[in-house]
């Protein structure tokens, strides 16, 4: 296991580290370039290229189901924790003036709901679980992306990244339609059948290799920003829910329903993967709070190395 999280981290602390020393030396507005860049054409083009190659006909039944019912959790235990701590931080005259800003709030909740499903969830599972249950982990990942990253995830981004007099229900509403990961899971899961040229189907998979790189150097070029411990202290708490208490809390949802072996595994372990990439890039397209979505990641991809070996005790 030791071996297969230091080759699944490698690449992210390379790449990471290349993009805290490349912001030293970019233009200021290239973070968000890059960031728009994955958003509209990175990442679409590598959920054109998974849905393509996944035989979603030995993952159909509750993996789906349970995923959705995972990001609902996720939403549900962010949502709340922010109104606890509203409440109690009402009226004092210490309370943190992030709790009223919405585009920390938006990022608080996505930091919490959203996890890394695809670029760290899919590098280490395989090691984990036995070739047959794959497709369980697989499935989470795609309907993580589908409903939750670019369903909710963007409903989420786009309420909480303009003001309240600007928001009307039609606005998430038309964002989600124009989000091109949907459309490029639909166009790849209907042309699954349809045979590509060489070149573009070469093409397509070597997108895989250069999003993901793009996404760990856009991560370093917002660390890098980071003023302080200010934003790693609010980032702890939806850090703890995503990789602690939601994966914890879905493991004994699991076992209540008759879930055992490798199947439970694989969906505890994939609702327990770090903050998602996916976070930042939503939070370069809507203008939410980087620090505390760049931080989140941090925190939650360090909690992972302690949980994963509590997981495979409990679950395995």
């Amino acid at each position: 296991m030791t071996e297969t999280l230091f080759h699944a981290y490698l690449p992210l602390l390379l790449w990471t580290g290349l993009g805290l020393i490349l912001f030293r030396l970019m233009p200021e507005a290239f973070p968000r370039i890059l960031g728009r860049s994955l958003y509209w054409v990175g990442v679409p083009l590598e959920i054109l290229a998974l849905a393509r190659q996944t035989d979603f006909a030995g993952n159909a039944g509750w993996a789906p189901v349970i995923t959705a019912g995972a990001i609902i959790m996720g939403f549900t235990l962010a949502w709340l924790s922010l109104q606890i701590w509203q409440h109690f931080a009402k009226g004092k005259a210490n309370s943190p003036s992030w709790l009223q800003d919405r585009s920390s709030q938006g990022s608080f909740i996505l930091s919490a709901m959203l996890g890394n499903t695809g670029f760290v969830g899919l590098a280490i599972i395989p090691s984990l679980i036995s070739d047959h249950y794959l497709g369980w982990a697989i499935f989470y990942s795609v309907t993580q992306n589908v409903i939750g990253t670019y369903g909710l995830g963007v409903f989420i981004a786009s309420y909480f990244g303009r003001p309240s007099s600007a928001n009307h229900w039609w606005i998430q509403i038309r964002d989600i339609l124009s989000v091109p990961s949907l459309w490029a899971f639909t166009i790849g899961f209907l042309t699954r059948s349809v045979v590509l040229p060489v070149p573009v189907e070469s093409g397509l998979h070597a997108c895989i290799r250069l999003v993901i790189p793009g996404a760990f150097v856009l991560m370093g070029m917002r660390l890098s920003q980071i003023k302080g411990w200010k934003s790693f202290k609010i980032a702890l708490l939806p850090a703890v829910l995503k990789v602690v208490v939601m994966p914890g809390l879905l493991g004994i949802a699991l076992t209540l329903l008759g879930f055992t072996g490798d199947p439970r595994l694989a969906l505890v372990l994939m609702s327990g993967m770090p903050s998602a990439f996916a976070g930042l890039i939503l939070a370069e397209e809507y203008n939410l709070d980087r620090e505390i979505t760049a931080s989140s990641i941090v925190i939650t991809t360090g909690l992972l190395l302690l949980m994963i070996p509590i997981w495979l005790v409990l679950y395995s």
